[in-house]
């Protein structure tokens, strides 16, 4: 916390009234007791108080000034052995008395008494002070500080108060134009900004206004700025809050956090209350081990009383976004709670054009740049990644010192987001020589069999792990996937070990195709046990999710199988391996020719563009169709 003036004020004091006064007293004129010690000090010989006596009974004592309250004396006397010259001699007495002081008196003697200096003792005091005065200092300071900091001690009245942002005219600068790609949802939420500020068009017809919104997606494909939308459209108060705001260390905190929000909600309705990522307080209740008395299921208790409870919420609709809809409690699911569920999917084509349009208009794009064959590249990506695409993009241009961003920059942020970084170039000939084969036996495999995605470059830049890409390009987005479909990607994904087998022999294949190898297995066992594409049936035979557990039912899974067919299983995945690999070697086999050239042209230039590519394979396939694959069991 930055410190004000108060608190270096406060520090400060103590400090500068402890230095005035050593500073006033080295310039004040000299007090009695300065005078004292001057004068005591000018008395450095001493003199025993018995011979003191002697002097006083022989008459050589002149004059005696008493210090310190009788106990000390500065005796001026005739000393005989320094031929009767006057001394000052310091005598420390047992203290004085009536009689002593009357003997003097009676012989004559000067006599003088100095009292004692209290100078000594107002600084002593002070230097005892200064310590207190220091420590409650800090104290105080210590104290203000926690007070302002969140759960402090100043504040352990404000534990239930509610965290949420409001905002009674909600100005979050995005509107419903700003947000691209997701038209369906857009459409179930415009309804729901028609509630709010036209009410009387649905109530006319006994239409009640819905509850909740529960926007349902992966990460990243717009569902914050969907809510932001709708704030900024409807132009009612907002609150929003995260779901781990509501919780925490201290008991009923949550609970309370909700009651408040409600009630701040009942005061500004009607508005829009947004839960982001409500999973982390909404998750299923009972679940795992200690019981359903936990401070999240007390906080999720009293979410589900407030918004559909015996007094319930009119005016007030809840907008709340998670990815983890599957883990939710069934109570808050259900209609009068959430009434609606929005699905917020990744994009398709059309989608992710939209979405690149609104991104690229605060950018420099140059003219060559085509947003549409962006939009082609970039399938599965969402929102969030096309942004982060151009931005990138202009980056790369900003580093490069061009003037507006070019389709290089955009190919470039594309690797750098799918791939990783840029490594550096290889240099020993025969690895690049290797991974060029290899590379290029996944990019021949992939142009020849029907069904496989067209290559679109073939390089050996590294990037990330990789020490050599072949990138392929959908012709469509679809959400379905055909069994000839599957076996051309594991036939494609082979290609590299194929090559690597036919040019330099069993003895010289590499580890590169370890990642291949997972993917085929992974594909291939999803067609046997999950999408029923083998001999043992049409029968899902992947493992069930177990019971209630901690985080989302997914800590354990049992099998339904036996081991007879677990052991089918795995022989029925190992069939569609083999196939795939034989399909790999017989185009390897066939087209060495051209797989040669286009190593040479690779291990040149380092990348091969895919309509080059295709070019020269065109020049040696007899064939003019791509081969069937057809899976044998």
């Amino acid at each position: 916390m930055k410190p004000t003036w108060r608190t270096v004020l406060l520090w400060a004091l103590p400090t500068i009234v402890v230095g005035f006064f050593i500073w006033q007293s080295s310039f004040m004129p000299m007090t009695s007791s300065t005078a004292n010690n001057n004068a005591r000090n000018t008395a450095s010989t001493r003199m025993t108080y018995g011979r003191f006596l002697e002097y006083l009974d022989a008459k050589r004592v002149k004059s005696v000034d008493l210090y310190d309250g009788g106990r000390t004396a500065i005796v001026e006397a005739i000393d005989p052995e320094l031929d009767n010259r006057m001394q000052r001699l310091r005598v420390d007495l047992p203290g004085t008395s009536p009689d002593f002081i009357a003997r003097l008196r009676d012989a004559n003697i000067e006599l003088d008494s100095h009292p004692m200096g209290n100078d000594g003792a107002v600084l002593s005091i002070l230097g005892n002070l200064v310590f207190p005065v220091l420590l409650l200092s800090g104290l105080f300071f210590l104290f203000r500080r926690s007070n302002n900091m969140p759960g402090g001690p100043g504040q352990a009245m404000n534990f239930g108060k509610s965290k949420a942002r409001f905002q009674m005219d909600a100005k979050t600068g995005v509107m419903f134009d700003d947000v691209a790609g997701i038209e369906e949802a857009k459409e179930e939420l415009q309804e729901v900004v028609t509630f709010l500020k036209l009410p009387e068009k649905f109530s006319s017809v006994g239409a009640k206004i819905p509850k909740g919104v529960l926007l349902v997606g992966p990460p990243g494909t717009g569902k914050t700025l969907l809510a932001k939308a709708i704030a900024g459209e409807a132009g009612v108060p907002f609150f929003s809050i995260s779901g781990s705001e509501f919780v925490e260390m201290f008991v009923g905190v949550g609970a309370s956090r909700v009651r408040d929000l409600f009630k701040k909600a009942k005061e500004n309705a009607p508005c829009i209350i947004f839960i982001d990522e409500i999973d982390a307080v909404g998750r299923q209740r009972g679940a795992g081990i200690g019981g359903g008395n936990d401070e999240r299921e007390q906080t999720l208790n009293q979410l589900l009383t407030e918004m559909d409870g015996f007094e319930g919420n009119s005016g007030i609709i809840i907008v709340a976004a998670t990815n983890r809809a599957d883990v939710l409690d069934a109570a808050l699911l259900r209609p009068g709670r959430f009434d609606r569920q929005v699905q917020v999917d990744v994009p398709d084509i059309k989608g992710r054009l939209e979405v690149l349009q609104v991104h690229a208009r605060n950018k420099k794009i140059s003219d060559e740049v085509s947003l549409d064959t962006i939009a082609r590249r970039t399938p599965g990506f969402s929102g969030a990644d096309l942004a982060n695409l151009l931005n990138e993009a202009a980056i790369l241009t900003a580093r490069r010192r061009k003037d507006a961003i070019t389709m290089d920059e955009v190919d470039s942020a594309v690797d750098r987001v799918v791939a990783g970084m840029e490594g550096t170039p290889l240099t020993d000939s025969k690895s690049k020589r290797l991974i060029a084969y290899h590379e290029i036996g996944h990019a021949i495999v992939g142009t020849l069999v029907k069904d496989h995605d067209p290559v679109q470059k073939v390089t050996l830049v590294p990037r990330g792990q990789a020490k050599g890409l072949t990138w392929f390009m959908p012709n469509e987005d679809s959400g379905l996937v055909s069994r000839s479909q599957l076996m051309a990607r594991i036939a494609g994904a082979l290609g590299g070990r194929a090559a690597e087998q036919i040019v330099f022999g069993d003895a010289e294949v590499t580890t590169g195709a370890g990642g291949d190898l997972q993917m085929v297995s992974g594909i291939a066992r999803q067609m046997v046990v999950n999408y029923g594409m083998s001999d043992l049936g049409q029968l899902s035979l992947g493992r069930q999710q177990g019971g209630d557990v901690f985080l989302g039912r997914d800590w354990t899974t049992r099998s339904e199988c036996s081991e007879e067919i677990q052991a089918r299983i795995d022989a029925q995945v190992r069939s569609i391996a083999e196939h795939g690999y034989e399909v790999a070697l017989k185009i390897v086999r066939e087209n060495r020719e051209v797989i040669d050239r286009l190593v040479d042209l690779l291990v040149e230039r380092e990348t091969i563009e895919g309509d080059e590519l295709r070019q020269i394979v065109a020049e040696y396939t007899v064939v003019p169709e791509k081969e069937q694959v057809t899976m044998r069991m």
